[in-house]
């Protein structure tokens, strides 16, 4: 039996990269750990020690917390991601299609807690996700052959440890457990049973899971009492997601199931952060933050009726964010936090497509911390994420279909953190 490699390519790739087009960071990379780091744009929080949280971004840091600290909370993200054009049907003509807020509504939760075992050396578990997002452009898209569902969820236990090597210096290592599951999916669009009446219904459907391991580590330096330096690393997570595919089969004018998997690596991140306090009152904290998109060249799944399919050359670019924020010490209970930041997007114009209208983002972001007493912390932070429209250009066996995507993306978060 030989499946039709061609809609297999284009139905795999497209439905699975639809998670990437909605994730708040570039790619399908998520930023939201925390709602502490919300309220400033995430700005600073390889060198920053809030709570317990702060061993998520790098683990040197639980060497600043002092005693055992435990930190919980959750962030909703309520993207919005627009798109309207027109696909174009070889010998038939062409058809206006678009699909409006098709990014679902997310809660993002995590935990943390934090140990200081000695004067010199530290422990923590935390509990979060890099990359998670649900997507559904509707029946009525007439381009759901690029793909019209996804869900990727992932989620990350990681076990850190910190030690004091000078009076300045401080380093952290941690081990990353990854958890990760999804399911994605095409359908033919409307207009297909015009060009073969058998093309309706579901295109591809693919299911897996899995589990891996990753690492992570990072360096804390303490300049002054009013300035520090942090600099953190995880690395890439190679991930094979395993579960069954339901294809369609062009010569059989029907649909197939097969098993198979489909690698997919999370790639390797960087972060070099600064901590300055200006006065007793107001500090600022900036951060750089590197993704290596650039190791993304190419999708190549593994089906077990056909073997190696060669989905879709990608050669993403690496991915850089910029962000600048504050923390204003308003009384003794109330601290305010600002930020803003940059984030540049991992394709290009000649990359992007329907599934990864990928743009340059910005950041605005406020948010507060209030000591309700001296163990009791709780952290709010809101921002809005103002993406740059831009046009889409995605060809396929069926059509072409070309056209222009918006977004704009709100993000709320809770934390509360105690100390022991």
């Amino acid at each position: 039996m030989k499946i039709n490699k061609s809609i297999l390519a284009t139905s795999i790739a497209c439905s699975l990269l639809t998670v990437s087009t909605h994730s708040n960071a570039a790619g399908f990379q998520l930023a939201e750990y925390s709602a502490t780091g919300l309220g400033r744009a995430y700005a600073g929080e390889a060198a920053m020690a809030d709570n317990a949280g702060a061993q998520w971004r790098n683990p040197a840091m639980l060497t600043y917390l002092e005693g055992t600290q435990v930190s919980v909370g959750a962030v909703y993200v309520d993207p919005n991601v627009d798109i309207e054009g027109t696909e174009t049907i070889p010998g038939v003509g062409s058809i206006a299609t678009s699909s409006s807020d098709y990014a679902e509504d997310g809660l993002i939760p995590n935990a943390y807690i934090s140990h200081r075992y000695n004067d010199k050396f530290a422990i923590g578990l935390a509990i979060g996700t890099n990359y998670a997002m649900e997507t559904n452009l509707g029946v009525n898209f007439e381009s759901s052959h690029h793909g019209d569902q996804a869900q990727i969820t992932t989620s990350e236990v990681n076990l850190n440890t910190a030690y004091q090597v000078t009076s300045a210096i401080s380093a952290g290592f941690g081990v990353r457990y990854v958890m990760a599951e999804g399911k994605i999916g095409s359908s033919f669009p409307n207009y297909a049973a015009a060009v073969n009446p058998n093309y309706t219904g579901t295109m591809a459907f693919v299911e897996g899971d899995t589990t891996d391991w990753g690492w992570q580590a990072g360096v804390a330096w303490q300049i002054n009492d009013d300035n520090r330096v942090g600099f953190a690393y995880k690395s890439a997570v190679d991930l094979k997601l395993e579960g069954n595919a339901t294809v369609y089969v062009n010569q059989l004018n029907t649909t197939v199931s097969s098993g198979g998997y489909l690698p997919l690596t999370l790639p390797a991140t960087a972060e070099l952060a600064s901590y300055h306090q200006l006065s007793d009152r107001l500090a600022v904290h900036g951060s750089i933050n590197w993704t290596d998109w650039s190791s993304f060249k190419k999708l190549q799944a593994e089906v077990d009726a056909i073997g190696s399919v060669l989905i879709k050359e990608e050669n993403w670019d690496d991915n850089y964010r910029f962000a600048i924020g504050t923390t204003y010490q308003l009384n003794k209970k109330l601290r305010l936090r600002s930020g803003i930041a940059y984030d540049m997007e991992a394709v290009t114009d000649e990359t992007r497509s329907i599934t990864i209208p990928d743009t340059n983002r910005t950041w605005l972001s406020v948010g507060a911390g209030y000591d309700w007493s001296e163990k009791l912390t709780l952290d709010t932070g809101v921002t809005y994420i103002i993406g740059k429209k831009a046009s889409v250009t995605e060809e396929s066996t069926l059509g072409t279909f070309e056209g222009t995507t918006s977004s704009h993306v709100w993000i709320f978060g809770a934390q509360a953190s105690y100390k022991f």
